[in-house]
């Protein structure tokens, strides 16, 4: 027989009052929860904001606090001094001076007396002035036709008389451009820099006509350069912000380890890079993942795995110890990755055994995912990550392929540090001619050639030329015709959602 409870045990209901209260206390505790959700995201937002903005100061201030007693700078004394160097003794010597000793003694006043002669070289610049010279050019016409014809030295720049007659000769014209394209100099800096160093009266309208005057005679030559891009096995692109007329452009960059070419265009799309590489472009190209690059169909890409080391950085910093545990392990599959590499180039692996390492890398990454993602960071993470499955690790399939587009990248900091300087072009036209004189000297720094002799050569010659810097013997690279992307399967990105 079953026992009965005893009322007295039983606790008494809640009165309606009691009740109440506790559904009040209960929509108290929503709306507490439903604010601090709202704070947490805003936080997360300005957290990103301020990530990003430490990357785009304006100016060098300092991100960290100031050391109390920071390290002293130099090369550390005794056998971690590293390799010394010292400069060498020129040759040969155009002029001997002489430094004798005083007389008397400075201290006591008594006589001195030579026991031996030291020697002492300096390699100085000789003082510039400037070099005026006239050209008497020849104008006659002829018998037969009666055509106008126009005598011309190797040293013209022009065939303008009259009131154009005076004009800057070819070697202050290529030091303009070099100035401010290479160097990133104002208009107003390089004039004084040319007028208090090399005594050159110029205005600096005078200045920017004689650089367009430049950029035209360099066109051949840019476009010789934008056909050795499309011909090449490897290209690294970029792009970024560029100004034009206060308007928001874009200066791309396509790097190969023999040249450069820029290009400042309107948009950022599949156009605008198909313009230099063209739309078959059939090699490899070592990119950030931006998503117009992998419409080129026919190449072969690698994306940058420093981009998305410091995205997982990044993320880890911003997510919680739960949400961080997906861009952690990302962060480790891809220096595994890296260290792969180190062991094949010190021949530690066979290639049997850097194919299967390889695929154990592409099948941790894929465990990585998870069926669901409450971050949305992470959500976005892994559909990026999915889209560039086939490029991940590109690197460690073809012997000698970077792994980040550093190229690319340091191919921009010119044109970065020129535009934090005088912000961009006021016009397309000195868009067109800052894009080409910027390729044409970086192609010189990369080749090391003189940017002064084939910029005089250009602007010597009497109609616009292209000086072959490479041979022209570059063959097309062969269609890779290796599929990058594929979009996301729908049950997958149901399951990431």
């Amino acid at each position: 027989m079953a026992e009965r409870s005893d009322p007295r045990s039983t606790p008494p209901l809640p009165t309606p009052a009691e009740w109440r209260r506790v559904l009040e206390r209960l929509a108290e505790l929503e709306k507490e929860v439903e604010r601090l959700r709202r704070e947490n995201e805003w936080l997360r937002r300005e957290l990103e904001k301020a990530l990003r903005a430490a990357k785009r100061q304006a100016a060098p201030f300092s991100r960290q606090a100031v050391q109390e007693h920071p390290r002293k700078p130099g090369r550390k004394a005794g056998s971690g001094y590293g390799r010394a160097h010292w400069r060498p003794i020129p040759e040969p010597v155009e002029e001997t001076l002489e430094a004798p000793l005083p007389p008397h003694c400075p201290h006591c006043g008594g006589a001195v007396e030579v026991e031996r002669i030291a020697e002492q070289y300096q390699t100085e610049l000789p003082p510039i002035r400037p070099r005026h010279l006239r050209i008497r050019v020849e104008v006659g016409r002829c018998r037969q036709c009666g055509k106008r014809l126009q005598g011309r030295h190797p040293q013209q720049t022009s065939d303008a008389l009259g009131v154009a007659a005076s004009q800057l000769g070819p070697q202050a014209v290529a030091g303009a451009v070099w100035l401010v394209k290479g160097l990133g100099l104002s208009h107003e800096k390089a004039r004084a820099v040319l007028e208090q160093w090399g005594g050159l009266s110029v205005s600096r309208s005078g200045l920017c006509r004689a650089i367009a005057r430049a950029g035209r005679k360099a066109e051949p030559t840019y476009q010789h350069l934008v056909q050795i891009v499309r011909r090449s096995p490897v290209v690294s692109p970029d792009e970024t912000g560029w100004k034009v007329a206060g308007r928001l452009w874009w200066a791309w960059v396509f790097a190969t380890s023999e040249v450069t070419v820029y290009a400042i265009q309107p948009g950022r799309g599949f156009p605008e890079a198909a313009a230099v590489l063209g739309p078959e472009f059939g090699g490899l190209l070592v990119h950030d993942g931006w998503r117009v690059y992998e419409q080129f169909r026919r190449a072969e890409h690698q994306t940058c795995l420093a981009h998305l080391l410091r995205r997982c950085r990044e993320m880890i910093q911003m997510a919680s110890p739960a949400a961080a545990r997906f861009p952690r392990r990302v962060q480790e599959i891809l220096e595994d990755s890296l260290q792969l590499r180190r062991r094949r180039a010190e021949g530690q692996i066979s290639a049997h055994g850097l194919a299967v390492a390889r695929g154990r890398l592409q099948a941790r990454l894929e465990r990585a995912w998870q069926p669901r993602f409450r971050w949305p960071a992470n959500e976005r993470l892994a559909n990026h990550l999915y889209r560039q499955r086939a490029a991940l690790f590109t690197f460690l399939r073809r012997p000698g392929t970077e792994a980040t587009n550093w190229r690319a990248e340091q191919a921009l900091r010119p044109l970065v540090v020129a535009r934090k300087v005088w912000g961009g072009n006021r016009t397309a036209a000195g868009a067109r001619t800052q894009q080409i004189l910027c390729s044409l000297l970086r192609t010189c720094w990369q080749q090391g050639r003189s940017p002064f002799s084939t910029l005089r050569e250009l602007l010597c010659w009497p109609h616009p030329k292209a000086i072959p810097l490479l041979g022209s013997d570059l063959s097309p690279p062969r269609s890779l015709h290796h599929p990058l992307t594929s979009p996301r399967p729908a049950a997958t990105l149901a399951a990431v959602a």
